[in-house]
């Protein structure tokens, strides 16, 4: 297999007002984040030949990213428009990343957005909610989202001997690098008390081990590694990418404490030629705390059974061995659907650029960003540098 390592590169990153945005649509959020990222990049509209885009839970269209296209007013060679949950946008990268190798188009801009906030009523969100269970052995019995990642959070209790106040450390974290950025939707700092004395909403899952309900949008411009030489932004190269994939509903996962996160890294890490103690940050999807804990073992950081101990020691907060989530995740910066991960990667590209104000990492060179679909089903692993 032909690698990608150095041959394209993220020349621009945008995102849209995040949190509860009631005076934007999710069309306009799309679109907003799409015009900041290509005035970031310095790319005019004619320049953009490739679309892609993901599939709206609050406005709903047959051909979204024709759509979008029409919108902007742009008539893209390369144009799709996905729906894989959380794992959508680093899936995205890697299709894209094909594409401008392959010769199918140069400037591929990436963008999406959505209102689960202010675009849908209470039925229609669980309605949504209810279609993630298997509909033979799951739906049936009525399981929430929440209590199927509890269902995670529980068995690596009982194999591990994990804590809710080890879990809560991940939720601290998120909040305080939140603290730190002006545009997240929940800025207010919050202790290990305050995570495990909030609301159950899914034993053993508090209040604060959720993520956000948010309206947002978010956008890349991606081109080949010659062409970004010609942009004044340093460019941010895609150095390994993998997926992985071991179920679709959680009744038929493998095991409920290892996850494809594990192919999915092993995969991109042995494209990069790096290793996980070469990741300067890490961007993870943080929908609940117990995805983090996994993530972190899958992923190399730490051994399997102890991302507890991992958490609990501050290795997660700006200062300590590998900061994550530095604009505060889905915890805490926010989470409108599908479109999820990309705030990490527009963050990590912040990060590499070295523009990240009082939340900057100090130096740093190299990010691994992860992103899971599905109930820990579906994960894609980029690595991305400064330098190729």
């Amino acid at each position: 297999m032909e690698s990608l390592r150095g041959k394209v590169a993220i020349v621009g990153a945008a995102d849209s007002e995040v949190g509860v945005v009631p005076h934007m649509s999710a069309t306009q959020l799309t679109v907003d984040a799409a015009l900041k990222a290509m005035e970031d990049a310095g790319v005019s509209k004619d320049e953009v030949n490739g679309l892609i885009t993901c599939d709206s839970f609050s406005e709903q269209h047959l051909y979204h990213s024709e759509f979008i296209a029409e919108y902007l007013q742009i008539d893209p060679k390369y144009c799709i428009s996905v729906g894989t949950s959380g794992g959508t946008t680093f899936s995205l990268i890697h299709h894209a990343a094909s594409a401008i190798v392959t010769g199918v188009c140069d400037t591929v801009l990436i963008t999406m957005g959505d209102s689960l906030r202010s675009g849908l009523s209470k039925e229609q969100a669980m309605n949504a909610q209810a279609s993630t269970g298997h509909s033979q052995f799951e739906a049936p019995y009525g399981p929430s989202v929440p209590s199927l990642y509890a269902l995670i959070a529980r068995a690596h209790m009982a194999e591990f001997g994990t804590t809710s106040e080890q879990l809560a450390h991940i939720s601290v974290a998120a909040r305080k690098h939140a603290n730190l950025n002006p545009a997240a939707q929940m800025r207010d700092l919050i202790t290990v008390e305050d995570v495990v004395n909030s609301r159950m909403i899914a034993d053993p899952l508090h209040l604060y081990d959720c993520s956000q309900i948010s309206d947002g949008g978010s956008a890349v411009i991606l081109t080949s590694a010659e062409k970004a030489k010609n942009y004044s932004k340093q460019p941010i190269y895609l150095l390994g990418v993998g997926e992985g994939h071991h179920h679709e509903h959680i009744s038929q996962a493998k095991s409920l404490t290892a996850s494809a996160a594990a192919d999915s890294g092993r995969r991109a890490y042995e494209m990069a030629g790096l290793r996980p103690d070469d990741m300067d940050f890490a961007e993870l999807y943080d929908c609940f705390t117990p995805t983090v804990l996994i993530e972190l073992e899958d992923l190399g950081f730490c051994e399997k059974g102890e991302g507890g101990a991992f958490v609990e020691s501050g290795a997660l907060e700006l200062g300590g061995s590998l900061p994550i989530n530095t604009h505060g995740g889905l915890l805490s910066h926010c989470h409108p659907g599908n479109p999820g991960s990309m705030f990490s990667l527009t963050e990590a590209v912040m990060q590499l650029t070295h523009s990240a104000g009082k939340r900057q990492v100090p130096g740093a060179e190299v990010a691994l960003v992860h992103g899971q679909g599905g109930v820990m089903s579906s994960h894609t692993t980029l690595i991305l540098g400064r330098e190729v």
